[in-house]
């Protein structure tokens, strides 16, 4: 079983800057793809930004250019810089990972989620 912890969320005015980070931890052999996704009261939940194991990023159009995101594959650990930040930007961020992990059968896959962090961007 793997478990992500997310950190980092807050209150800030608008224009400011949060890092977000979420560790996964458990019985890991490989972590494929990492990401965070957003959901805003009333909302679905939405993708933010994913990065992959060798490095590639994907991003929503309405963060490219504020939000960066990154990884240390080391520390199993994916952060989120958020700068720039909106009143619309306000939601739950949550973090997500996939690949392969232990189990007494053998390798499975498995795709977890955090239980998210609390972003809140004041005007």
């Amino acid at each position: 079983q793997v478990q992500l912890v997310e950190s980092g969320g807050g209150l800030v005015q608008a224009g400011g800057s949060l890092r977000l980070s979420c560790a996964a931890s458990g019985s890991i052999f490989r972590i494929n793809d990492m990401g965070w996704y957003r959901q805003a009261p009333g909302k679905q939940r939405d993708l933010v930004a994913t990065i992959a194991n060798g490095g590639t990023t994907n991003s929503a159009d309405s963060v490219k250019g504020r939000f960066i995101i990154s990884r240390d594959n080391a520390k199993n650990t994916v952060y989120l810089q958020m700068n720039s930040l909106k009143p619309e930007d306000t939601a739950v961020y949550y973090c997500n990972a996939n690949g392969l992990g232990y189990a007494p059968s053998g390798l499975v896959i498995f795709d977890s989620w955090g239980q998210g962090t609390q972003v809140t961007v004041s005007s």
